[in-house]
């Protein structure tokens, strides 16, 4: 039987895309799953999925990748010189004509090995807005930039940064991530009143992440004598888990807050509840934020970039102080003690991730990327015959 990769291989008339990201399944890996699942819509495209291997790496959810029909291969993770030279092996035998690096630090190493495969193009996807960027790193960050067709952030905000950190200002571009609004659409949303009087917070256990902002602020409105359920949506690090599960258990908290892990029905578990919180240090435009608002919840979110270009604040969501329990729980005292204006904020929130949020618009926009790309290879290729000639 032909293996994922050289079924796909052999569609030589399609444009062939890598996407080389994380096996960590963070958000940058969704929004790359995301990109390869809508080209499998179009026969123009033939796409695969490169992940580099973490100790992290959920291993049942490659197996299920793997049964939806990805073509995916796994490259070492344990030194960089191995990744690039897995890479550039792979990109050998399946002979791209675009591979896409998402994230960092993974856009460098598949940088490296894209040129030293000579793939055609290359596009690095910045997915943070604030990143691990050493001196060095970013001297070689830039000097990649110049070999890079296009550099795209994930949100304005990562736009912005990708300038500040002086990259080819030509050369960026930002693409707002999407989701896929199949879920959230398939149903009517129930009204607020008619759902769990609870919050979920979808995010992983990360450095990134802020639960421990938000179990004070569920400790603030005890005193207050609110006490709402707290759902968190997602695993992630161990030590992280452990030190949120010590803070709800010095402030007694147990029997509101729920670690859940992994949630595979995300969007049942979202249209369900009634507020969707995100507390976080620094994004780029996170996915669980706009399935929160698809879901018809209440948004409530940290004020950092990658967040504050989704909401509009009394709008469509609530934004709060980085990294303050008193302000996050007097958001929250607000959305769950005034339903009326908590429904508008989540019926303005839905039609916003609606029309602004979705997969098909951000995959659009890649694959419009992607097409220019092949079309300038073309029409560079026609200018060297005729000076030829």
């Amino acid at each position: 039987m032909n293996s994922p990769l050289s079924a796909i291989a052999s569609h030589s008339s399609s444009l062939k895309v890598i996407h080389f990201v994380t096996g960590g399944f963070t958000g940058s890996t969704k929004v790359a799953i995301e990109l390869i699942r809508a080209a499998k819509q179009n026969p123009a495209l033939s796409s695969m999925l490169v992940l580099r291997k973490k100790s992290s790496t959920d291993m049942a959810q490659v197996q299920q990748l793997q049964r939806d029909g990805i073509a995916l291969k796994l490259v070492a993770g344990w030194s960089h010189a191995a990744t690039i030279i897995e890479l550039i092996r792979i990109c050998k035998e399946y002979q791209p004509d675009i591979l896409v690096t998402h994230g960092f630090s993974e856009h460098l190493w598949g940088r490296y090995a894209g040129l030293l495969a000579r793939v055609p193009h290359l596009i690095h996807v910045e997915h943070n807005s604030r990143e691990r960027y050493t001196p060095l790193r970013l001297l070689q960050a830039r000097w990649l930039a110049q070999h890079t067709d296009n550099i795209i952030g994930c949100s304005e905000g990562v736009r912005q940064r990708l300038l500040e950190l002086q990259f080819p200002p030509e050369k960026i571009s930002a693409i707002n991530n999407g989701i896929d609004l199949t879920p959230y659409t398939a149903t009517h949303p129930l009204p607020l009143e008619e759902r769990i009087p609870g919050i979920v917070m979808p995010a992983r256990f990360a450095k990134q992440k802020d639960h421990e902002t938000l179990i004070r602020a569920i400790a603030l409105l005890r005193e207050k004598n609110i006490f709402p359920s707290v759902f968190f949506a997602g695993a992630g690090s161990k030590r992280h888990i452990a030190r949120a599960q010590k803070l709800v258990d010095e402030l007694q908290l147990n029997a509101q807050i729920h670690f859940a892990g992994h949630c595979g029905n995300l969007p049942f578990i979202l249209m369900r509840h009634q507020i969707c919180v995100l507390s976080t240090r620094y994004e780029g435009m996170p996915l669980a934020l706009a399935e929160g608002m698809a879901s018809g919840c209440a948004v409530v979110g940290s004020a950092v970039t990658g967040v504050k270009e989704m909401i509009h604040h009394g709008k469509d969501g609530l934004l709060v102080k980085p990294q303050c329990a008193h302000a996050m729980a007097d958001a929250l005292e607000i959305v769950l003690t005034n339903s009326s204006y908590a429904q508008i904020l989540a019926t303005q929130g839905r039609e916003r991730a609606l029309a602004e949020f979705s997969l098909a618009r951000m995959a659009q926009t890649y694959e419009q990327v992607f097409f220019s790309l092949q079309s300038s290879k073309k029409i560079a290729h026609s200018e060297q015959l005729i000076l030829e000639n």
